[in-house]
């Protein structure tokens, strides 16, 4: 039999590699697209930096802890973990900060923490734990009438209401997307589908400016200064760092030209230092963490760790896809951050925990390459010689 021979000892170890390439390259990033900001508002050039560096090794922490966590016993905390969540969210529409217009953070210590963020991977979990029960008894349950969906809605509904739809959709669409991948039939998905739908066309129509911001997409030139500036600026910074970019630091677009420029569309400020070899980098890093995810759910021990490994993965590289696509004009402006590259603590640490699950997957899925080496088969016992023993009466 032939053993696959790999670089690693384990196919825990590339996910971790591209973990920390990734956090490496977010967290330069930070400190150069956010300098010119913390000077001009703190006084401290280093202010960004430093927070996010606490953050870091807080995510690190947390990815540590529940990489050593049993993932099966996830089942048990969703229990906890999703009064505490919405918990959070209703008490962030009450008594939250307010920055631009929006009440998304409830702040302690000087540090700001944003629930929503966690009510991704609380819908995750939620979602994964229905699936998999679905999956195992064969139910037809249509989705439309399930509980653990209505609850996800119930905190996707929270969410928007602060008012975050970009959020609110990834809380409620990550969820979809894992029960139509997973197999379930479309009969049964459907329903879940078409109100969606017609549910995300509501809010759009509802507020103005994110018909406005929907429109402009197509066009963002027709509104330059207006509702397309964000999306205008994006672009002409993307486009203005070349091949080899400009620079690390010597990006010009965070100078006030570029807005958010180390939060929604850090990705913007990385292109024009990096240029497009640092764009391909990064998205080769994404990539390269998908095809792991796969690999990771195709070999899991069980039904739930696949489902979990899928959700982990639409969290986390579907917010990459969308956050790209948003700086590159393709998608309207949404706060659908990068993961690992934009600035945001709660972002990074739900971030962290993902990946400390999908590594726990990993570690319960696989075993070293020298243990997957066939035993040897066991000598064929040999024929005795001596004549059969007599019972002597």
């Amino acid at each position: 039999m032939l053993i696959r021979k790999t670089p690693w000892r384990n196919e825990s170890e590339p996910v971790i590699v591209i973990m920390a390439v990734l956090l490496l390259l977010g967290t330069i990033n930070v400190f150069s697209s956010s300098f010119v900001l913390a000077t001009t508002s703190f006084n401290n050039p280093y202010y960004f930096l430093i927070r996010h560096v606490v953050w870091l090794l807080l995510g690190i922490v947390i990815c540590v802890v529940c990489s050593r966590i049993n993932y099966h016993r996830w089942q048990g905390i969703i229990k906890w973990l999703l009064p505490i969540t919405v918990l959070a969210l209703i008490l962030v529409l009450g008594v939250g900060t307010v920055v631009n217009g929006a009440r998304r953070w409830l702040s302690f210590a000087g540090f700001s923490v944003q629930p929503a963020e966690f009510a991704k991977l609380t819908g995750i979990l939620l979602a994964a734990k229905f699936l998999t029960v679905m999956m195992k008894n064969e139910k037809k349950i249509d989705l439309l009438r399930a509980l653990p969906y209505w609850i996800i809605f119930g905190m996707a509904a929270l969410v928007e209401m602060e008012p975050d739809m970009g959020t609110a959709c990834i809380v409620y669409g990550v969820p979809f997307l894992m029960a139509f991948l997973v197999g379930i039939p479309w009969k049964q998905v459907k329903g879940l589908f078409i109100f969606g739908i017609v549910g995300l066309a509501v809010l759009i129509i509802w507020q103005p400016y994110r018909l406005q911001r929907v429109l402009t997409t197509f066009d963002p030139w027709s509104d330059a200064q207006g509702v397309g500036y964000q999306a205008v600026q994006s672009m002409s910074t993307i486009g203005s760092g070349g091949l080899w970019g400009m620079g690390l630091g010597e990006g010009v677009s965070k100078y006030e030209y570029l807005p958010e420029a180390h939060t929604d569309f850090a990705f913007a400020i990385f292109a024009q230092e990096h240029g497009y070899l640092g764009v391909l980098l990064v998205i080769f890093m994404f990539f390269l963490l998908a095809v792991c995810c796969y690999y990771i759910s195709l070999r899991a021990r069980d039904i739930y760790g696949q489902i979990l490994t899928l959700g982990i993965m639409l969290l986390v590289v579907g917010q990459a896809v969308g956050n790209l696509f948003m700086v590159s004009g393709m998608f309207p402006v949404v706060g659908v951050p990068l993961p690992f590259i934009s600035y945001g603590g709660s972002s990074l640490l739900v971030t962290m925990a993902s990946m400390g699950i999908l590594l726990n997957i990993c570690h319960h899925g696989f075993q070293p390459q020298h243990e997957h080496e066939p035993l040897p088969e066991p000598p064929a016992p040999r024929k005795s010689t001596a004549p059969p023993l007599r019972l002597v009466k």
